[in-house]
């Protein structure tokens, strides 16, 4: 399996980061293999394949690129860059890190993904990192940045979520559901994959935590000094839209009100269901407070977060209306 050794330093300065090329990235592999996890994906890939296909059919060395750098069972690492340690980085800033990559080093990268198999003749040149890079500028611009306030928004809802769950549960319940395969060992001991890889050791080093609204991920790193994994968002986040609440239950409390009520199967902060509703910060802190006097919301802090969640009450409400 693939095992990354983590000492406890390391494991304690883990932080979560945002990163539009990483979005982008996951987005293109969403657009390639065509296949959606959930509806709203599907949504999104009937509005966007149509033209990324075409765009491919019009470049067919650009079209093997990306086939060679997605790879078998392994991305191209000039694809999958790790992000900066602090800060937001700026797309363009990003993407010119790919543009520079070094030639000799794509092709040789290209060589990995194809899991060690000749280089297709129609690669071995010296534009490859150009060509992706402007394939990613147009996923991009065509696909990902019409939407991104969006996508931020979730990503960052995201995010207070699992720093919640920390408060509670400590790196290891984070850990263990961040994205498929990967679980906290114990003793030190991170399983990302399960590669048949020899244990890599990253102690020191700065460990980051990346998710992303497709359902893709990966693994990076700039060794020594960055490791960063990049994970799907959980449950309803990856959604295009938050779950309606049953009519009944909408005309009893209002369909805003209702529509929170809904989304606390899961104990969310006040930025995590402005994310989720889309209804304002007063909004939301006003619902919040009519279902708590209802005694259908309850309150509790986790570390620097408060956060909301059903009372029993509130779970045989919602439980009701569904069954019903």
């Amino acid at each position: 399996m693939g095992l990354w050794l983590i000492d406890a330093d390391t494991l304690a300065g883990g932080r979560f980061v945002l990163s539009p090329l990483a979005e982008t990235t996951a987005a293109l592999i969403t657009l390639e293999r065509a296949r959606a996890a959930h509806p709203g994906e599907r949504a999104w890939l009937d509005a966007h394949l149509p033209a990324y296909r075409a765009r491919l059919a019009a470049d067919p060395v650009t079209a093997l690129l990306v086939r060679a750098a997605l790879g078998r069972t392994w991305l191209a690492d000039f694809l999958t860059l790790t992000p900066p340690g602090e800060g937001e980085p700026s797309f363009a800033a990003e993407l010119a890190r790919i543009r520079a990559t070094d030639p000799a080093a794509t092709r040789s990268d290209l060589t990995v993904s194809l899991g060690r198999s000749p280089l297709p003749a129609a690669l071995c040149r010296d534009d490859l990192p150009g060509r992706l890079a402007d394939l990613l500028e147009w996923v991009w611009t065509e696909a990902v940045r019409p939407t991104w306030l969006r996508r931020r928004r979730i990503v960052e809802a995201d995010v207070v979520a699992r720093t919640g769950q920390m408060s509670q549960g400590g790196w290891a319940a984070v850990l263990d559901g961040l994205r498929p395969g990967m679980r906290w060992l114990g003793g030190s001991r991170l399983r990302i994959n399960a590669h048949d890889h020899p244990p890599r050791a990253i102690h020191g080093a700065q460990l980051l935590f990346v998710p992303v609204t497709p359902v893709a991920g990966w693994v990076s790193w700039d060794a020594p000094h960055r490791y960063a994994v990049i994970y799907p968002c959980a449950g309803a986040l990856a959604a295009a839209d938050p779950p309606r609440a049953p009519d009944p239950l909408a005309r009893l409390l209002g369909p805003a009100r209702a529509s929170v009520l809904v989304l606390l199967d899961t104990p969310k902060s006040t930025t995590h269901l402005v994310a989720l509703t889309g209804q304002t910060l007063g909004s939301v802190g006003g619902h919040l407070r009519v279902l708590r006097e209802a005694r259908l919301v309850r309150r509790r802090r986790a570390g620097r977060s408060v956060l909301y969640d059903r009372t029993a009450a509130g779970e045989v409400l919602v439980r009701a209306q569904r069954d019903g």
